[in-house]
């Protein structure tokens, strides 16, 4: 067993986990936005201004070893070791990244594909979600079922190569909202796959609700074709006195398409939406038109579209959850 002195086991406390995989895992790390960092093996594990934070599992800290110990399961001593270099803990744990060599980086591939796509269709139309607009995606590959689970998958593009998938739970109890591994985010679910020569662009939290206000544009007799939709696939709050970092798939969409020259924030009407609606209206009013449209009613265009048509039923989600 190693023996550590107390200074020695100081400097191991004292290490943050950003320094320590730039250090030892640079191929580990991913950048999310700003100052934010993920990691490929957990993409919900957030490090940011010190400390870190894997949201799936609602555990985090402050340092190296918290993680090691917390999300690598290594003893205190052997977490020790790894950070002050011990060779003879780094060749009896192999699971630790050592190399840029031996770090692969997760691919993302599509769910296998259900033979067809009835439940994901049934389950956006039990949502208001206008068929035409449910067969469109479907048809330009922006939408299925996925075999294993009937999650619907919402796809995201490079231009015509597949980047992102979103996974939205279909059973009538399910909670589940996620994002297949390998993601890119900044590359979210947009409709139609490539822009439109319209200059404006409706920006929403989540797939269904950009689908809902599609909806909602062809109940009022209007050409829906003519929107451009962008996903931001959730927003996400600041800790107290932080700042809100601007959504990745808003400024790649933006970098991607310089035509839009009004940008319509269709975000929740609660306290993160709207946090989230001044946080990018201050950010972009001095390069783009910015106009707030959160729904008339509701929480979200989804609550909205459901209002009228009246619907009354509606399964709440959430990300993370067991699916």
């Amino acid at each position: 067993m190693p023996y550590y002195t107390t200074k020695q086991i100081a400097q191991a406390r004292e290490l943050d986990l950003l320094t320590y995989l730039q250090q030892h895992a640079p191929n580990e790390l991913v950048h999310f936005s700003g100052n934010t960092y993920t990691t490929r093996t957990h993409d919900s594990l957030k490090i940011s201004n010190g400390k870190w934070c894997w949201w799936s599992r609602g555990i985090g800290g402050s340092s190296a070893l918290d993680y090691l110990i917390k999300v690598k399961g290594y003893s205190f001593l052997e977490a020790v070791g790894a950070i002050l270099g011990d060779a003879s803990v780094q060749t009896t744990r192999s699971n630790l990244p050592q190399s840029k060599s031996k770090i692969e980086p997760i691919q993302f591939v599509h769910p296998t594909r259900h033979a067809d796509d009835r439940r994901a269709f049934s389950y956006l139309k039990s949502r208001g979600i206008d068929p035409e607009i449910i067969n469109h995606c479907i048809k330009e590959g922006q939408l299925y079922e996925d075999a294993q689970r009937h999650n619907c998958v919402f796809v995201g593009y490079e231009g015509d190569k597949p980047r992102y998938g979103n996974l939205r739970g279909t059973l009538s109890d399910s909670t589940f909202v996620g994002d297949v591994p390998g993601s890119d985010k900044r590359f979210s679910f947009s409709i139609p796959k490539q822009a439109g020569e319209n200059d404006s662009l409706c920006v929403f939290e989540c797939a269904i609700d950009a689908l809902s206000y599609l909806s909602i544009i062809k109940l009022n007799g209007h050409d829906w074709k003519r929107a451009n939709c962008l996903s931001l696939a959730g927003v996400y709050q600041p800790k107290s006195g932080g700042q809100m970092k601007f959504p990745l798939p808003l400024e790649q969409y933006l970098k991607d398409n310089e035509h839009i020259k009004t940008v319509i924030l269709c975000l929740d009407n609660d306290e993160v939406g709207r946090a989230a609606s001044r946080a990018i209206k201050y950010q972009l009013e001095e390069s783009h038109v910015v106009i707030d449209n959160p729904p008339k009613v509701g929480k979200d265009y989804n609550e909205f579209l459901q209002m009228k048509k009246g619907i009354t039923s509606r399964v709440k989600t959430r990300g993370g959850g067991a699916r």
